[in-house]
């Protein structure tokens, strides 16, 4: 059985982690092959991304229960840059990449789905970095990315703490995008991505760029960015997209 399932439906690509029987624990194997699905949606010009786990999880971190792993240290580093991939690759992506998030989602699987554009979670799902508890480090840009998303305070408690938050109190903490009832996460998903690839392509890309190039630089920058943007929208001809979102009321 493969660790990862890819497919494509119209311009959406649909991932799914599949080791239901290990809950979708992260071993080389499914690290490896999420890489490659997501590459491969680059590849064949899908227009957003699904990301969603088989069984009852989306993904409940590292296989703890598997064989240690016998490696260097040059090893180790490598294998944790290829987890590190998977943050890249989701924003190097050009469209959005959606997280449909049920069941657990700790550890490196909390670190798979906050790295995409957006979470749609379960309101049974639960989020959570047990990393410190079991003495290991969190990976992914979680370092950055969830302060952001939550503040110094509280993602300082979640991290030192390893407190679990279930999917409606991680909607309301700004955790993940929204959190829905138990069994729709997917569908919920699956709309949000087809309606975010019917947007003009461009502007959709370049607004996912600058909110994503805005954790890396200053707001100078960030302002430069923004004309950058605003001159190629301006001449790419996608400005003639119907403009009923501009409406009043």
């Amino acid at each position: 059985m493969q660790p990862v399932e890819y497919a494509q439906d119209g311009p959406v690509a649909r991932i799914h982690l599949n080791r239901p029987e290990r809950l979708n624990a992260v071993d080389v194997d499914l690290t490896r092959e999420l890489a490659s699905a997501l590459a491969r949606a680059a590849g064949d010009g899908a227009r957003a991304v699904v990301l969603a786990g088989r069984g009852r999880a989306f993904c409940a971190g590292h296989d703890l229960k598997a064989d240690p792993l016998v490696e260097t240290p040059l090893q180790t580093r490598a294998r944790l840059e290829e987890i590190q991939d998977v943050t890249r690759l989701v924003r190097r992506f050009p469209g959005p990449v959606v997280a449909a998030v049920h069941g657990y989602a700790l550890g490196a699987g909390c670190e798979f789905a906050l790295a995409c554009d957006v979470v749609v979670a379960s309101e049974d799902a639960v989020f959570g970095f047990p990393e410190v508890s079991v003495g290991l480090s969190v990976t992914g840009g979680i370092s950055r990315l969830l302060p952001v998303l939550v503040g110094w305070a509280r993602a300082k408690e979640l991290l030192l703490l390893g407190e679990r938050v279930g999917g409606t109190d991680a909607a309301a903490m700004g955790l993940v995008s929204r959190a829905v009832p138990a069994g729709t996460h997917e569908d919920v998903a699956l709309e949000l991505a087809g309606r975010m690839a019917q947007r003009p392509a461009l502007a959709l890309s370049l607004a996912k760029q600058v909110l994503d190039g805005g954790l890396d630089g200053t707001l100078e920058e960030a302002m430069g960015r923004e004309v950058e943007h605003a001159l190629l929208t301006s001449l790419s001809g996608e400005g003639d997209a119907p403009r009923e979102g501009f409406g009043r009321g």
